[in-house]
């Protein structure tokens, strides 16, 4: 719970700065005019904003009224497929590479957590990045292909659209120095994340704690209190706190051993092997996300249940830990419906496409991701 409130304060500090805006502008700056540069350009901000910002709806929040506002500034129509298609990449983006950093989002902490309840194990930042960042990467490639094959932009190329970019950034002026303070603690915090159990055993919760710290002490660090209070997801920390907690009932009332029984007689998974495990999991994972409007509330309803399950199954040479850690990454595979993440909410209130363009190019992008989930359990993850 500490760390969700602290990612939460990172993402005020970038907001209070103004730094993740710098970050999106500049990147955007670099592309060029033309439309799937733009939209190559949407994706690789979502890419590096979800290595320092670790919320998925902060760093949407923060591009949305971006991508509006370049879309206004083109003088491209709000409902266009071009304006669709930047809106519904820019969310589709994060929640891919929430599968990828393990501390670009809250259900991931979930995860982490139960497993260190229930399994005593600790997975380290750069051992989830390992496991799951090509996945992710792959991912990001074919999300690309389908959104520009499925929503083919009118225009190929926006004129004045460079201009326009770059007299926004302008418009910023100048870094000032709480920004370069902001991004020095970041990159930082990003290599403490990174050399967990390599160069020191500084858990990710203590660093990222540690850092707000600075952020928050007077004359070194980027805002006060009351800055950091403006806009603060108070909710999602609650949320976050009511999840662990519903977990932790599931746990200690024995409902998710009792659970996780049924699940493995009814479906047969005594002795079946990881690879069958893994896929019936994952296909029951993505079914159950279509009612559930966040992954967070998902992971802490399921992943203890999940835990249970594994734990109960005969199979030989079982890794429950790996296990676990991979349906946790379906767990993130909230791509079909605009009400099953907050992120596709934050988009589809742009007005910026229909309901039905964002369920036909999500159930795409799912497939493709069990896709790729198969062909990764049977080569990478095996290997691994």
């Amino acid at each position: 719970v500490a760390l969700v409130a602290a990612a939460c304060f990172i993402a005020s500090a970038m907001t209070a700065t103004g730094l993740d805006r710098r970050i999106a502008l500049t990147v955007l700056s670099k592309v060029g005019a033309k439309t799937h540069h733009i939209v190559i350009g949407a994706m690789l901000v979502g890419f590096l904003l979800a290595f320092v910002v670790p919320s998925t709806t902060a760093r949407v929040a923060c591009l949305m009224p971006i991508m509006m506002g370049f879309i206004l500034a083109f003088n491209v129509d709000k409902q266009s497929r071009f304006a669709g298609l930047l809106v519904i990449t820019t969310s589709q983006t994060a929640s891919i590479w929430n599968v990828g950093i393990k501390t670009a989002a809250a259900q991931n902490m979930v995860a982490i957590g139960f497993i260190e309840k229930q399994l005593k194990v600790q997975i380290t930042w750069g051992e989830w990045f390992v496991a799951a960042a090509p996945f992710a990467a792959l991912l990001t490639v074919a999300l690309y292909f389908i959104m520009t094959r499925m929503m083919k932009p009118e225009m190929e190329e926006i004129a004045g659209g460079q201009e326009t970019i770059r007299r926004q950034l302008a418009e910023l002026g100048p870094m000032t120095a709480k920004e370069w303070r902001l991004l020095a603690v970041m990159l930082v915090l990003l290599g403490f994340w990174a050399t967990e159990k390599v160069l020191h055993n500084i858990d990710t919760s203590s660093t990222t704690i540690a850092a707000i710290g600075l952020m928050l002490l007077p004359g070194i660090g980027v805002m006060d209190w009351k800055t950091s209070q403006k806009g603060f997801p108070w909710g999602t920390v609650l949320l976050f706190a009511v999840g662990i907690s519903v977990g932790t009932a599931l746990l200690q009332t024995k409902a998710a051993a009792w659970l996780a029984n049924l699940i493995v007689l009814n479906l047969g998974l005594e002795n079946a092997t990881a690879f069958v495990i893994l896929m019936l999991l994952s296909l029951f994972l993505v079914v159950i996300h279509l009612g559930f409007a966040s992954a967070t509330a998902l992971a802490s309803a399921i992943i203890p249940i999940v835990i249970s399950v594994l734990t109960a199954i005969k199979t030989p040479g079982l890794n429950v830990v790996g296990m676990t850690m991979l349906l946790q990454f379906v767990v993130s595979f909230g791509f079909i419906l605009p009400v099953n993440a907050p992120q596709n909410m934050i988009a589809y209130g742009t007005g910026t496409f229909a309901a039905r363009d964002f369920v036909r190019t999500g159930l795409v992008i799912t497939l493709v991701a069990m896709v790729l989930l198969v062909v990764f359990a049977l080569t990478y993850w095996s290997w691994m």
